[in-house]
């Protein structure tokens, strides 16, 4: 997994640049989302090594599809992942490009696994709380999990805050045993 990170974040990078000149990051995101969903399409991911298609006929497909609203710029971006036999990389250079745009943005998304359903009025408190944490705007996706007993996980990129009453009782329980 590293290695098509590593590969696809030039790319991501590259058209996140040109998105961004452009001040066309929503329609190069979507266009791109479209492109990855294209690639990974049962009818369309054998041709990617079909030694048969061509790398032009694969851009112009792909081009057809999803990039007909990027204009030039766009299919040539396409066409350019096509002749380099990276095509197959558009799910990781859509997910990396959608990284790139919010943090250009400011967005923050926040995982929050509870032990019950959260309410419409704890989202909001729970939001506006994240969103002076993280000095940033916060779109919450919420899960439930009833093993944590009570409490609530909560993931952004990196930063993990485990409010769960599962951990503190197992953190308890060691102390306990210690």
């Amino acid at each position: 997994m590293a290695d098509r990170l590593t590969i696809a974040r030039p790319y991501a990078r590259a058209a996140f640049e040109e998105a961004q000149s452009q001040r066309r990051l929503d329609a190069w995101s979507q266009a791109l989302g479209t492109a990855a969903q294209v690639v990974c399409d049962g009818r369309v991911a054998p041709l990617l090594d079909n030694p048969r298609v061509t790398p032009g006929q694969l851009g112009r497909l792909v081009t057809g599809i999803a990039g007909g609203e990027l204009g030039e710029t766009g299919a040539n971006f396409l066409g350019t992942l096509a002749a380099n036999h990276r095509l197959g990389f558009l799910p990781e250079i859509a997910a990396l490009f959608d990284t790139l745009k919010d943090e250009a943005l400011g967005v923050a998304d926040v995982t929050v696994t509870s032990a019950a359903a959260l309410d419409e009025a704890h989202r909001r408190k729970l939001t506006a709380a994240l969103e002076m944490r993280l000095q940033r705007r916060v779109r919450l996706h919420c899960n439930t999990d009833p093993g944590l007993i009570g409490g609530a996980l909560l993931r952004s990129g990196d930063l993990v805050i485990d409010g769960s009453l599962r951990t503190r009782l197992e953190r308890i329980a060691c102390e306990l045993t210690a």
